[in-house]
């Protein structure tokens, strides 16, 4: 069966759920695919991280991603892109990018930051702590379940006008200087007057990031690319609370940045000079549709856009007829504080498995897992819009261990009242209240990753897979289905490159598959 064409030469790689999809691995598909349709050994040129910044995690081919674009594994995609829509530290390149060239990967040179992208630095990361300080320990609030990493902080810049972008990097260390001094007092005066954070846990804010870069940095300190030293945030404290060592911070961060100055350019040049070559352009999100900032549900998101259309604005080029593949897994996962309706019990044998398989990229925090919900998938297709969907991890759910149960997909939901609500509300209060509808589906026993074609799954694996389609469809579309509706491109069986089913039937096919069985 042959698999339908591309519809654009800029592809969005979006995901559908609450994160944590599986988007980073179809980039190494897309490309692949990509070159046996051109018959083009370098089809793509460009695979660019769309927004967000280190708190997006990606794990492809075996290598943990954090602030670089999945296309690193590819050697011969030429650039590697960081849009203006991402917030991105210069240290954290280095961190990431040196140790994958200590492998053998060209990193750095492949970069190309545009010179509007904003400077993340340390301000941005006390901050997050701080913030978080302030929500729980002053107002008494939930946490949001920040990464830590300074991005809604950074973002903030944005909104009040005090962003630094990477162009800064190829002006004058003394104006440099002048930002990231007003930077360190705004922050300072923030954290101990408006947040009220106490002297001591200011302190511990330092040790707290040390701590986290330490362990996320390891294996790099380990074989002795970074020294311990690298990683320790206490060294850029004043001598009083409060305060910062300002003149380490800024010898520090422009170091870093003057060693990436080369790689920072007009990427909307870049882009639209590859779109005019032919070659195509894969646009890379972090996040998903219901951790946008505006779709999402406050203040469990993230602080930028994670839906298609920012792909046109982080470029900086003229929107334009883009294919968008949705990506999700045949089971939810959620990570922080989210109110989470299909969450499995505690003790449930198939939760149990899964939480084995499922620790954040980016924090390593256990993440909360549950049955398959079709409304946040069909309200992504009916309001964000996708022409692919791909589905990652249907080998988790085999029959294994105590876990021989029957699956579910949760098809709606019920209020209080016993009415039936097919869509997600925006209202969270409301939501809350909610119970989801399920639709159960037999399981199956087989170890289905070593299965290439569709038709080698097992009949349950493949009514299971209709079934989420077939969910998916009913709440997009209210029942009444498109002649031409979005197609199931991709289902993956494992974390390999090759453990991927790509002979998917067409949708009406699946459909009908799912009347067939009863």
């Amino acid at each position: 069966m042959a698999t339908p064409p591309f519809t654009s030469k800029i592809i969005a790689d979006t995901g559908i759920s609450f994160g944590d999809e599986g988007k980073g691995r179809l980039i190494y598909e897309i490309i692949s695919e990509l070159q046996e349709a051109t018959g083009r050994p370098d089809p793509v040129a460009v695979v660019l991280k769309v927004n967000g910044g280190a708190n997006s995690g990606h794990t492809v081919d075996g290598l943990k991603l954090n602030l670089l674009p999945a296309g690193v594994v590819t050697q011969w995609v030429p650039h590697l892109g960081i849009g203006a829509g991402v917030v991105a530290d210069p240290r954290k390149f280095l961190w990431e990018a040196l140790p994958l060239e200590s492998m053998g990967y060209t990193v750095i040179d492949r970069l190309a930051i545009d010179e509007r992208a904003m400077v993340s630095d340390l301000t941005h990361r006390l901050l997050d702590l701080a913030f978080e300080y302030y929500r729980s320990n002053i107002l008494g609030e939930p946490p949001r379940g920040s990464t830590g990493r300074g991005i809604s902080p950074s973002f903030q810049d944005e909104t009040g006008q005090w962003q630094i972008y990477y162009a800064a990097f190829r002006g004058s260390k003394d104006a440099f200087r002048e930002k990231v001094s007003q930077k360190c007092d705004r922050a300072c005066r923030t954290i101990q007057h408006l947040c009220r954070v106490p002297a001591e846990a200011w302190e511990g804010m330092f040790d707290d990031l040390t701590a986290a870069e330490i362990r996320a940095n390891e294996e790099s300190i380990a074989s002795g690319i970074f020294p311990t030293e690298e990683f320790d945030f206490a060294s850029f404290k004043g001598a009083e609370p409060f305060s910062l060592n300002t003149d380490r911070l800024v010898d520090v961060y422009w170091e870093a940045g003057r060693r990436l100055v080369s790689q920072v350019v007009d990427l909307r040049e870049l882009i639209l000079g590859a779109l005019e070559e032919g070659k195509y352009v894969l646009g890379e999100f972090g996040q998903s549709y219901w951790l946008d900032k505006r779709q999402g549900f406050s203040p469990n998101v993230t602080a930028s856009h994670s839906v298609t259309p920012e792909i046109f604005n982080s470029a900086g080029i003229p929107v334009q007829p883009v294919h968008s593949m949705g990506v999700a897994k045949a089971y939810d996962t959620k990570v922080g504080t989210h109110l989470f309706l299909t969450q499995f019990p505690e003790g449930h044998p198939l939760g149990t498995l899964l939480k084995k398989l499922e620790f954040g990229t980016s924090t390593g925090r256990q993440r909360m897992v549950g049955w398959f919900d079709a409304v946040e998938k069909g309200d992504a297709l009916r309001y964000g819009g996708f022409q692919d969907l791909a589905i990652n991890k249907l080998d988790a759910l085999n029959h294994r261990g105590d876990w021989k149960g029957k699956l579910k997909i949760c098809v709606a939901y019920r209020d209080k009242a016993g009415n039936r609500v097919d869509h997600l509300p925006r209202d969270e209060a409301f939501r809350a209240q909610l119970s989801p509808v399920y639709r159960e589906y037999p399981g199956w026993t087989e170890d289905i990753s070593t299965i290439r074609n569709f038709g080698g799954l097992p009949l349950e694996a493949q009514v299971y897979v209709a079934a989420m389609v077939k969910a998916i469809m009913d709440v997009a579309y209210d029942r009444v289905f498109p002649s031409i509706p979005f197609n199931l491109r991709y289902i993956g069986i494992g974390p390999d490159p090759d453990q991927i089913i790509r002979d998917v039937p067409e949708t009406h096919d699946l459909i009908g598959l799912l009347t067939r069985s009863g």
